[in-house]
């Protein structure tokens, strides 16, 4: 029996060991600060950086997202306007403070945006704020007008999955 409990321990602990590994809180001075700025809980603002770039600086996705939140070049010039940089340039969407400033920013006005609606806010994070207002206005994807009840991209629909799916390890985790 005792044999079994050390074992069970062991197994347990090096779980937990594994999972902060899995689930990192980097420049978490910055993201703590920003978020704190912006209004968004900074584990949002991780799981959002686990699922857009695996907390790579130097990601680019297929569709030419930059960094750790995989900012585009047009919200990011956008948001740098926004958020004090006055002169912007892409190559800035590689610096991590810069592109966890411009995507806190970006993802904190999309939740204000959708009044609080975290579902809807990833979802125009992930397919753009157009695209949220084609499926709002169609009764095929959302019966109120407010609520997108299904989400007609496969990569966006497994996106707000994931996202969720981090945000909620990362609360385990970093219980505040």
């Amino acid at each position: 029996m005792k044999k079994y409990l050390m074992s069970t321990i062991i197994f347990v602990v090096l779980g937990i060991v594994i999972a902060f590994k899995i689930y990192p809180t980097p420049y978490r001075e910055w993201v703590d600060y920003i978020s704190n700025y912006y209004e968004v809980d900074p584990l949002l603002v991780y799981a959002i950086i686990q699922t857009e770039s695996g907390f790579d600086k130097n990601a680019i996705s297929r569709s030419g997202a930059k960094g750790l939140m995989q900012i585009m070049d047009r919200t990011g010039q956008w948001g740098a306007e926004h958020c004090g940089y006055e002169y912007f340039t892409p190559k800035m969407l590689f610096e991590p403070d810069k592109n966890i400033h411009i995507g806190t920013w970006y993802i904190s006005r999309l939740i204000k945006q959708y009044g609080g609606n975290l579902d809807t806010a990833l979802i125009a994070y992930n397919a753009g704020s157009g695209n949220v207002a084609k499926w709002r206005a169609n009764t095929l994807y959302s019966k109120d007008g407010k609520t997108i009840d299904y989400i007609p991209f496969k990569e966006t629909k497994e996106y707000v999955k994931k996202v969720k799916f981090h945000y909620k390890i990362y609360k385990l985790l970093y219980v505040e």
